[in-house]
């Protein structure tokens, strides 16, 4: 393994919370393992290693011991894949058992309940019991065998206990009856509670196992997007079809009507529309020309053209979406670390409660006190569901963040997701966040108007990166290249851009620039700004060391939802503030039309970051939003922050969320998963809970003083079963809630 010193491997084997925690632990204290992270609900382990070429292979062999697997493949879709057969072997195989454990289990129950003086009923009912047992429950006592070795107990060490006691219990008295019977006792046979127990808890884990597959749909929709083959132009102009994997960066591609593009690149030939909702958001197909950049994932709607390779593999826009929401949907909320200390403890002590109950029965229980004894006693071993608190948590998650994905949130780890909605304060970037990000040059004021100025402001800007030096770029586009001289340019960020040469200087930017340097600038040319600054329109100056030459107001169109989404989250509470740096009318009159009552303008990248921190120190919970390089800083610092997609790349790697559409109305969907997200983990873990806090003491007998009641446990069985599956159908029920 190299490149990499974290990495994420499937798991396969584990069957209950317990089995998560020691996993982990067992990773854990594995040599060459920094960190483990186990996640039941997607069968995964996220390990950082201490150095980037560690042996995996020990690692395997360690979860061998234990009875669970981990796949270890280099290349991450082969891992998947792999995983992906297994579990369908798996599902496969638990079908068939549970099929045949039900099959077998019903005479038993009916011969049980219903015929139980049929001659040699006991022997009947254990002949069909046996291979319930011995054959379709071995995966129990397997399970419970490999955890003893090991020290260790989970779910199955629970199921192999009472199905083990119930059944040789009923053995004896079906074989050696008189023992009881020289007592003035009933020798009394449970095969049906064994064999019922094995069936009910079967057919819970294939119902968890079919729900749990569909918590993971949003990752199977993102890894559908891409084809599997591609049609390879040759150099003699010959195509040929090719697997995705076989491409290098420079080939050049064909894409025809309906094909999905499946690597980025750029258009060689031909021209198309392409539909980019799944990387953009945006309903309306993008044309596609020559030179013009085409995405993993996305669908060419009309027309054929070629292009050629750029990013393959893990390197798209896609794979990269892929594995956020993957790492996201494996990382843990910080409310599972108590769960797991409690799945760490919970099997012991359902263990040493079954034994007390056991124990109480035989002294207190009076003429049938060892049956009743045995009956509480498997019926607490089987009631308890550590199952249900382990998925509570993580189900949630995966859920959260795949439903997140489908609506263009991308959230970079369970942590996020779960502090989103508690957010009071939340700060905007002006300039691609509330805005469209594309600003152009809507007037111009000369007051030395001659070719050869046009010329140098090309020139100096064309050497910049900002926005508003490629509006300028664009709309002086055809004096571009005319001017020989070259100019030493210094940016001053927040301010502008200065360009020496010889004995020239040159200055583009605010006013703040302007009065750095002590140029002079009109009367006239001032109301001019002024005026232009109160339409919204950001005012750029140029001027050599002394004298304006020209300006020029630049409009960057408020984006249509902008508007709304500030409404909404003002509605919700939240004091919603802008942070610009651009100058103050500009940002009032942005303010105004959006209705952001608080606002700061000429504001320097890092004081971005001193106001969030002003904020967090009055005790307020923020969250950024931002596009940009200079957003990086203050986006490091809030308390939850937000990446627009369309912006930098940095801005997107420091974000815990990133909004791929840039539609500031996606906020709101993003703060309501959080919601909805962190109501379906509090509910889970609630009923987990409560369903061990009543159903253990029932079980144990508490209601038999005052009413004689002692539930049967194959009533216990089906509980503890339902009680998994409920947890997950519950998580389920944020897939399906509106956002907004």
């Amino acid at each position: 393994m190299v490149g990499s010193k974290i990495k994420t491997f499937p798991v396969t084997g584990m069957t209950c919370a317990a089995c998560a925690v020691s996993v982990e632990n067992a990773l854990k204290d594995a040599s060459g393992v920094a960190k483990a992270e186990v996640n039941y609900a997607n069968a995964s382990v996220k390990i950082e290693f201490e150095q980037l070429d560690s042996n995996t292979d020990t690692l395997k062999t360690t979860l061998n011991g234990l009875g669970y697997d981990m796949i270890v493949e280099d290349d991450e879709d082969v891992a998947r894949e792999e995983a992906e057969k297994q579990q369908a072997s798996d599902l496969k195989i638990l079908t068939t058992h549970t099929i045949g454990a039900a099959g077998l289990t019903v005479p038993v129950m009916v011969i049980g309940m219903f015929y139980p003086n049929l001659p040699f009923a006991n022997w009947i009912m254990m002949v069909l019991t046996l291979p319930v047992v011995a054959f379709f429950g071995k995966r129990f006592f397997v399970s419970a065998a490999n955890q003893l070795k090991h020290k260790t107990t989970n779910m199955d060490t629970l199921v192999a206990l009472s199905t083990g006691i119930a059944f040789i219990f009923s053995l004896f008295n079906t074989v050696y009856p008189q023992f009881w019977l020289n007592q003035g006792l009933e020798a009394h046979v449970y095969y049906e509670a064994s064999a019922a127990i094995i069936a009910f808890i079967l057919l819970g884990k294939l119902l968890e196992e079919k729900a749990k597959s569909n918590t993971s749909s949003a990752i199977k929709k993102l890894i559908g997007l891409q084809p599997k083959e591609v049609t390879q132009i040759l150099a003699d102009g010959t195509e040929q079809v090719i697997s995705i994997k076989d491409v290098v960066v420079g080939d050049i591609l064909l894409v025809k009507p309906g094909d999905k593009i499946p690597v980025d690149g750029t258009v060689v030939s031909g021209s198309s529309n392409v539909d980019e909702s799944m990387i953009s958001g945006e309903p309306l197909p993008v044309q596609k020309i020559e030179s013009e950049e085409v995405y993993a994932g996305t669908i060419n709607q009309e027309g054929s053209f070629q292009f050629k390779a750029d990013k393959i593999g893990s390197e798209t826009i896609l794979a990269h979406i892929i594995k956020m929401v993957q790492e996201a949907q494996g990382s843990k909320a910080p409310v599972q670390k108590l769960v797991d200390r409690v799945a760490a403890i919970f099997v012991p002590v359902v263990i040493i409660i079954a034994i007390i109950t056991f124990a109480s029965w035989v002294i207190l229980g009076g003429d049938q006190a060892f049956s009743h004894a045995l009956l509480a006693a498997v019926t607490v071993l089987v009631i308890a569901c550590p199952c249900a608190l382990g998925l509570a948590t993580p189900t949630a998650i995966m859920v959260g963040v795949g439903k997140g994905a489908e609506n263009n949130i991308l959230v970079k780890d369970a942590e996020s997701l779960e502090r989103a909605h508690l957010i009071d304060t939340l700060v905007l970037d002006k300039t691609g966040t509330i805005t469209e990000g594309s600003p152009e040059v809507v007037n111009e004021l000369w007051v030395e108007e001659k070719d050869l100025n046009k010329t140098i402001l090309v020139s100096i800007e064309s050497q910049s990166g900002h926005p508003l030096a490629s509006a300028i770029n664009a709309h002086f586009a055809q004096f571009k290249g005319k001017e020989s001289d070259s100019y030493k340019i210094e940016n001053l960020p927040g301010k502008g851009i200065s360009a020496a040469s010889n004995d020239l200087l040159y200055l583009v930017g605010n006013k703040l620039l302007m009065d750095e340097f002590s140029v002079s600038i009109p009367e006239s040319v001032k109301n001019t700004a002024t005026k232009w600054q109160h339409e919204a329109k950001t005012v750029v100056f140029f001027s050599d060391k002394s004298n304006i030459i020209g300006v020029f107001a630049i409009s960057d169109p408020i984006k249509e939802s902008s508007g709304k989404a500030i409404k909404i989250l003002k509605e919700k509470g939240i004091d919603v503030m802008m942070l610009t740096g651009d100058n103050q009318e500009t940002a009032k009159a942005v303010s105004a039309q959006v209705g952001i009552d608080h606002f700061k303008a000429e504001v320097m990248p890092s004081q971005k970051a001193e106001f969030i921190k002003d904020l967090q120190a009055q005790g307020k919970i923020v969250a950024m939003v931002g596009d940009g390089i200079n957003d990086a800083e203050a986006l490091a610092l809030a308390d939850i922050s937000i990446a627009m997609g369309k912006g930098s790349d940095i801005a997107i790697d420091v974000a815990k969320m990133t909004l791929i559409s840039s539609d500031l109305m996606t906020i709101p969907k993003a703060l309501a998963l959080s919601k909805q997200t962190v109501n379906a983990v509090k509910q889970n873990l609630f009923w987990a809970f409560i369903y061990n806090l009543i159903g253990i003491p029932i079980a144990a007998g508490v209601l038999y003083s005052f009413n004689g009641f002692l539930l049967n446990p194959m009533i216990a069985a089906a509980a503890m079963a339902f009680s998994s599956v409920s947890v997950v159908l519950n998580s389920l029920r944020v897939k399906w809630k509106p956002l907004i």
